[in-house]
């Protein structure tokens, strides 16, 4: 497959990639009446909403000749970016090489590995996360044939959700006659957090734009690893080079088994399957809420599906402790509202 043809196949998957429907959630916590309004991202080609980061780089790569067709796709990952660069690759051409934590959940590597993709677990003997990434700087140094994506520090990862996460996102509020007040999420290469808030920082500067972490490991909040927890994707073991924390509002933690009863209840009420961060972003967009007061409109993403969580915590018995949030939720209702169709989107 020629570069050119890479890049007709791009484009023919950026129809399956972006543009998802907005959630809107009622509910009542203590008795209060609230609302949040979530992207429904496990809408995307493989099931989470790093496929938009994953198209956007290789859409620049190509564009500006930095892969060659020949190149092997070598990326670090705690499982979802993996899926997305293993199915796109898999569409190009590419062979793709993903080195992970060994603790990662079992779906996520047999996905990956069903794409034709090879997966190099990484243990904590060997640094685990920071280690894989020592692995693939050093391996970069003895060979040429390898692309590196460089999801932590790649700007491309950031504008995919400064030009399409967040103006789909305002502009589907607007046809509902709303603005937003707030935009939280989970930060795992913090391209969502960063490039929705650049967004909303240009189009609705008033907007609280909060990053979200485990209250288990709160990196951001101290600027390195301080503990173990079981939100996978988010709160790698560092803070990203492309997360700038001066752009953004204080970080919100949320705790991981909370965030795990509150997708359980998503799933089992409103019948939206979608993982553990989906529910840590629920949280902590009804944490600001709080804050800013029932009527407001505060946003969120919902970053995958259930599917790559069904051996975790997730669908085990979650005992409740008593700082939680989810017990007092109780979810009434959701309403879709759609994507956009081109001629609305100008």
């Amino acid at each position: 497959m020629s570069s050119s043809d890479c890049r007709r196949t791009l484009s023919k998957l950026s129809a399956l990639i972006g543009n998802t429907p907005l959630l809107e959630i009622c509910f009542t916590w203590k008795g209060a009446a609230h609302r949040i309004f979530a992207k429904c991202e496990q809408m995307n080609l493989t099931g989470s909403i790093k496929d938009r980061m994953a198209l956007a780089i290789l859409e620049h790569a190509y564009r500006e000749h930095l892969i060659q067709q020949s190149n092997t796709i070598v990326e670090v990952t705690s499982g979802n970016t993996g899926i997305a660069f293993a199915a796109l690759g898999a569409a190009l051409g590419h062979r793709v090489e993903i080195y992970m934590p060994d603790w990662m959940s079992r779906e996520r590597v047999d996905i990956i590995r069903s794409y034709g993709a090879t997966v190099v677990p990484v243990s904590r003997e060997a640094g685990g996360f920071v280690g894989a990434l020592r692995i693939v700087d050093e391996l970069a140094a003895t060979r040429r044939d390898i692309f590196l994506p460089q999801q932590f520090a790649n700007q491309a990862n950031v504008d995919a959700h400064r030009l399409g996460t967040g103006v789909e996102l305002t502009r589907q509020l607007a046809t509902e006659g709303l603005r937003p007040d707030a935009f939280v999420a989970g930060v795992g290469t913090g391209g969502t957090i960063m490039g929705v808030g650049l967004h909303l920082r240009e189009s609705h500067p008033a907007a609280r734009v909060h990053p979200v972490e485990p209250a288990e490991s709160p990196v951001l909040s101290a600027g390195r690893k301080v503990g173990t927890h079981r939100i996978q994707g988010i709160s790698d073991e560092f803070v990203p080079s492309i997360v700038d924390l001066s752009k953004l509002d204080r970080p919100i933690a949320v705790s991981d088994g909370d965030s795990i009863l509150m997708a359980q209840k998503l799933a089992a009420s409103l019948g939206l399957a979608v993982g553990i961060s989906s529910g840590c972003n629920f949280l902590a967009a009804l944490t600001v809420q709080r804050e800013l007061g029932p009527d407001s409109i505060v946003t969120t993403v919902f970053s995958d599906d259930n599917k790559k969580y069904l051996s975790t915590g997730l669908l085990q018995t979650e005992p409740v402790k008593e700082h939680y949030l989810s017990p007092d939720v109780e979810l009434q209702s959701l309403r879709v509202i759609p994507a956009l169709r081109p001629d609305q989107a100008a």
